[in-house]
C-alpha cells in the first residue's frame, strides 16, 4: 500500500473520487399541480424490502424540487442501456426544461398517476414517506406502491463521467 496517497477530503478531490463509482442511471419522475417534472439519478438506494422502500437523493438547486416534495408522488424509471437520450434528456445535456423532457421517450401514467418511462428494466411508483435536508440535497425517502417490470436488457450505468451499457 505504499502507492496510496491520502488527502484532505476537498469538495473537488471528493467528486473526482466519487466519479469512480459505478452507478444505474435512473430518471425520477413526478406529476403535480405544475404539471410533470423530472431530473435523471445515480443516488438510488433500496433501503428495506418489507416494507419496500427506497430513498433517491435529489440536489435541492434543480427546477424540479419542490415539485416533488409538493406532489407526494415519484416513479424511480431505471434505464436500458438503450435509453441514454432519456437520461441526457432529465440531465439538462439537451438544452430541455420542464415539459420538454417528456419528448424524448414514450410515457404513460402509472398506477399512482406519475409518468412511466415504456421499455425501462423496472419503475417503482412510491408515496413519499419523508424527507430530509443533508448538505445541498434532499433524501426522498418512498414506499414503493406499485413495481412494473420492463424487458431483460443491459442497464445503463454511470462511471468515470460517463455512460456505460452493462
Amino acid at each position: 500500500m505504499d502507492d496510496i496517497t491520502r488527502h484532505k477530503a476537498e469538495p473537488a478531490l471528493y467528486r473526482e473520487a466519487m466519479s469512480r463509482l459505478v452507478a444505474a442511471v435512473h430518471v425520477v419522475t413526478t406529476r403535480g399541480e405544475a404539471g410533470r417534472a423530472g431530473f435523471t439519478a445515480t443516488a438510488v438506494v433500496s433501503v428495506s424490502d418489507a416494507p419496500p422502500t427506497l430513498l433517491v437523493c435529489l440536489n435541492r438547486s434543480i427546477n424540479a424540487a419542490a415539485a416533488f416534495r409538493q406532489a407526494g408522488l415519484f416513479a424511480v424509471n431505471m434505464l436500458s442501456g438503450e435509453q441514454q437520450a432519456v437520461a441526457d434528456s432529465f440531465g439538462g445535456r439537451l438544452g430541455m426544461n420542464g415539459e420538454q423532457r417528456f419528448s424524448v421517450g414514450h410515457w404513460q401514467d402509472g398506477t399512482l398517476g406519475v409518468p412511466c418511462l415504456t421499455g425501462a428494466l423496472a419503475v417503482f411508483e412510491c408515496r413519499l414517506a419523508e424527507v430530509r435536508t443533508i448538505a445541498t440535497h434532499n433524501v426522498l425517502v418512498g414506499h414503493v406502491e406499485a413495481v412494473t417490470l420492463g424487458p431483460a436488457a443491459p442497464g445503463l450505468a454511470y462511471v468515470d463521467r460517463s455512460y456505460r451499457v452493462l
